[in-house]
């Protein structure tokens, strides 16, 4: 039965619970929107490409290879697993502030005050006669263990334990969205590099064939049907051509440069087909439906785990405004002579306490961590809708890109075939005087700009369906 003195102590601790535990703000109860439309467009095909291995999704063998050696070598990749593994440390932290941390302590220290100080002249030892057992200089010798525990009785601990965990998962899809970023960067730098290589090559023909009309007019001036004019407006072609032959040299070098880069090593030349460019076709992609976006897309699971630890740590927060209960504790061997500290029980020593620590005047350090984690919870439910509404976009856009280009690609082949056969035409006009040089040289031009725009069409055509296949969240499974 407890004795009345003891009613006071009990009296404080009940208050000190009171006071801390009143005016603990409320948590604001966020609620992301998920909802999505029910399809892309007027299909409503649940077919979904995302889940093809991307070795399976690319056929081109020289840029399986590539991006095998991307993924082995980025540095930026390397660089995100270090993140895993720091994110891995963070739930080994909070692991261990839920157990109880036991150490060790071995010491030894002397002391020897004035005697004619306040301390010493209070101390009888000072006149204690020779023989005496208390030493001076007063030495202490100390082995024992210690003990201390924070109970965690508002699950302060395990809810920033759980939010370590999740922050981790978050991490982990934060890899997997490089990681199909990274695929699909190499496979779009691939495509481009084609594209130059073919662009090259034609301007190349255009330039022996230029060539070959400049040779026409100069014969053409000889026969005075022609003026020096024409033969400078034929020669200023070859140039500007010429020209545009060093500017893809050097598109093509910086593009194997950047695709050197994602894979981590220093220029080389890149392995390709240059000759088959233009007939290979596009990759048929099945886009599902929108929703299907929320389990396959990695930056939306990264962005829906960082929201779901973002309301653990409001909770964390919160449980600072309640008292912390601890427990310490301490068993050892404490002695002011060596051969004393090993006669027990004398030199025995121990201890138990426990510790109920509340804020109560000044809180407003707790209550700005409360505020600012709101608005990181708040902050990352935006961040969430917003990633999801940007995948449905993305999607949605290059799906309406694909079917534009497929057309576009089919109007400018018939482009050029009209305009290849207009050369002709027009250096046969002209060689009978029925067409002027002027009309030859737009020709030639034109049938130049319609071949390298093909071209570039279909390297959209390959790059699009390349990024519908890392919107939809495909290449890293």
């Amino acid at each position: 039965m407890f004795k009345f003195k003891h009613y006071p102590i009990i009296g404080l601790a009940a208050i000190a619970l009171a006071m801390a535990s009143c005016k603990v703000p409320a948590i604001n109860q966020t609620v992301e929107n998920r909802a999505v439309p029910a399809s892309y467009g007027n299909s409503l095909d649940t077919a979904n490409s995302s889940g093809t291995q991307w070795r399976a999704f690319f056929t081109d063998k020289n840029l399986i290879s590539l991006i095998d050696t991307a993924l082995k070598n980025n540095q930026e990749m390397e660089g995100t697993l270090q993140e895993i593994e720091i994110a891995r440390s963070e739930i080994r932290l909070r692991q261990g502030q839920l157990m109880p941390t036991l150490a060790a302590r071995f010491g030894a220290d002397v002391e020897k005050v004035g005697r004619y100080t306040s301390q010493g002249a209070g101390d009888a030892s000072t006149e204690i006669a020779p023989g005496k057992a208390t030493p001076d200089p007063l030495t202490n010798y100390l082995s024992g263990f210690y003990a201390n525990w924070e109970i965690d009785i508002w699950k302060k601990l395990h809810n920033s334990k759980k939010a370590a965990i999740t922050r981790y998962l978050a991490s982990v899809e934060g890899k997997n969205f490089l990681f199909t970023n990274l695929i699909s960067e190499v496979a779009n730098s691939y495509y481009e590099l084609l594209a130059f290589d073919n662009q090259l090559e034609l301007v190349k023909q255009n330039i022996a064939l230029q060539n070959n009309a400049l040779e026409l007019v100069k014969v053409q001036k000889e026969a005075s049907r022609v003026t020096e004019l024409a033969v400078q407006k034929f020669r200023a072609e070859v140039l500007n051509s010429q020209s545009l032959e060093f500017d893809l040299q050097q598109s093509i070098r910086e593009t194997e440069n950047r695709i050197n880069l994602l894979l981590g090593r220093y220029p080389q030349e890149i392995p390709r087909d240059k000759s088959s460019f233009l007939t290979v076709a596009p990759i048929s992609v099945h886009a599902g439906i929108p929703l299907q976006l929320l389990a396959n897309r990695p930056d939306i699971k990264q962005a829906e785990l960082e929201l779901a630890a973002a309301k653990l740590d409001v909770k964390v927060a919160r449980a600072e405004f309640y008292p912390s209960l601890g427990i310490s504790a301490a068993l050892g061997l404490q002695a002011f002579k060596p051969s004393y500290i090993v006669k027990l029980p004398e030199s025995v020593l121990y201890s138990v306490a426990g510790d109920l620590v509340a804020p109560l005047v000044n809180r407003n350090a707790i209550k700005a961590e409360f505020a600012s984690a709101n608005a990181r919870q708040l902050q990352a439910m935006y961040k969430y809708e917003r990633t999801i509404l940007n995948a449905y976009l993305e999607v949605s856009n290059q799906l309406s890109k694909a079917d534009n280009l497929e057309k576009k690609y089919s109007l400018k082949s018939r482009q050029v075939d009209v305009l290849t056969s207009s050369i002709d035409i027009s250096n046969d006009l002209f060689k009978s005087a029925r067409a002027d040089y002027f009309e030859v040289l737009m020709t030639q031009r034109d049938a130049l700009e319609s071949k390298l725009e093909l071209i570039e069409t279909k390297k959209d055509q390959l790059t699009t369906v390349t990024n519908i296949y890392r919107n939809l969240g495909g290449g890293w499974k």
